[in-house]
């Protein structure tokens, strides 16, 4: 039977909305949520939220779901468009506050004029076990700590706004190479549940602007949590006041630590459109999905996991052909033990292999399937990267 979603995004971070406050449980796995994210063969959104019946008292519980399937514990962003989708439903008797139940805790919401939306979200954590992560001196706060990453050495200011981020500052946030950098800190040994990964640099002491790169996700528009751990790191590095205007890519977000500790965040949400979608028939559909997830599809990420032991250096490169071709049947044949492990591995791979690389063994691969499927030898001209399979040579 189809199910009635909601479109909605906030500053370019969209997501299908479904409301699950009444009628039979509606529960989602990961292949599902993939399917409804994807731009070409779904809906498209960076996640899926559920409404839900409340638990603890308050007027509606949230269950948010990125695009790869896994579930943070809070979505900034996605908060706000709940409360407008909630506010839309009924909008002569929805409430001006409203709150609404998280993993990461409850979560007060005031809606304001053209589809403004203030979120009081709560206090922020920078010790080390509330992150979690293994930076920082015993108890003390993560504060511009050391940690080196794709042969960089980031400062990192950790903060938890009850899902972890690490706060990085730029002279240029448009210099970062986000797509090798972002997933190289999110899934660093020093943050053993991953984490979002924020550069940001100063404007003046009014005015942030950061790029984002979501956990489970990957580059965004707009990361409602990662602004106001932008805002706390740096007012806590002597960068910024209490009360800024974070830039975003997707727009702006009014970021205020009030005195009291709270950090309350002020933004837009907007319905897109509204559809029905039968949720029971997405797994027989689209395409062929598999544990890497949407997040590392939009990275065009290998179909198969690269495996330790692939040629990552010069050292590797000059070992010839037949260890690049030995590697490449590893490629093809082996299975990583987990997601995280098989995610660190690629982003090793990519991070670390130089093109040449890449297509000497994309040649060797290919040959090695012409020649076990009975076909020609692969002829090249000089100084392709296939030329040298014209010379025999065992490989």
């Amino acid at each position: 039977m189809p199910v009635e979603f909601a479109k909605y995004q906030g500053l370019g971070n969209d997501f299908v909305v479904v409301d699950g406050r009444s009628g039979p449980p509606i529960d989602l796995n990961g292949v599902q949520v993939q399917q409804l994210c994807d731009r070409r063969f779904g809906i498209g959104a960076d996640g899926v939220i559920l409404a839900l019946p409340p638990q603890e008292g308050g007027d509606l519980r949230m269950r948010i779901l990125n695009g790869d399937g896994s579930e943070p514990e809070m979505c900034g962003n996605g908060i706000r468009c709940l409360a407008r989708f909630v506010a839309d439903q009924a909008p002569d008797s929805c409430p001006g506050v409203l709150t609404i139940e998280t993993l990461a805790g409850p979560m007060h919401i005031t809606l304001q004029e053209q589809g403004q939306v203030m979120v009081d979200m709560g206090e922020p954590r920078l010790e080390p076990t509330a992150i979690p992560t293994t930076l920082g001196d015993g108890g003390q706060r993560v504060v511009g700590e050391r940690l080196l990453v794709a042969g960089q050495v980031l400062q990192v200011t950790a903060v938890s706004m009850g899902n972890p981020h690490a706060v990085i500052p730029v002279a240029d946030v448009e210099q970062v190479d986000l797509d090798q950098v972002g997933p190289a800190v999110e899934t660093h040994p020093a943050f053993p549940q991953r984490t979002n990964v924020h550069f940001f640099q100063v404007l003046d002491e009014q005015r942030l602007r950061m790029r984002i790169w979501e956990r489970g996700v990957g580059p965004t528009m707009a990361c409602g949590t990662g602004a106001c751990a932008v805002a706390v790191a740096a007012h806590v590095l002597g960068l910024s006041q209490r009360k800024v205007q974070v830039h975003l890519p997707g727009g702006v977000l009014t970021i205020h630590w009030h005195s009291n500790n709270h950090v309350f965040m002020t933004g837009p949400a907007q319905l897109s459109f509204v559809g029905q979608v039968a949720l029971d028939q997405l797994q027989a559909t689209g395409p062929n999905y598999n544990r890497w997830g949407a997040g590392a599809r939009a990275m065009a990420m290998p179909a198969q996991p690269p495996l330790d032991g692939l040629p990552v250096g010069a050292g590797d490169h000059q070992s010839g052909a037949g260890q690049t071709a030995s590697a490449a049947t590893k490629l093809e044949s082996a299975e990583p033990e987990s997601e995280a492990e098989a995610y660190a591995q690629t982003m090793r791979f990519l991070a670390n292999t130089s093109l040449d690389q890449m297509l000497e063994l994309a040649a060797n691969s290919l040959a090695q399937r012409t020649q076990r499927r009975g076909g020609p030898p692969i002829i090249s001209p000089p100084g392709d990267p296939l030329a040298h399979w014209d010379h025999g040579g065992g490989h």
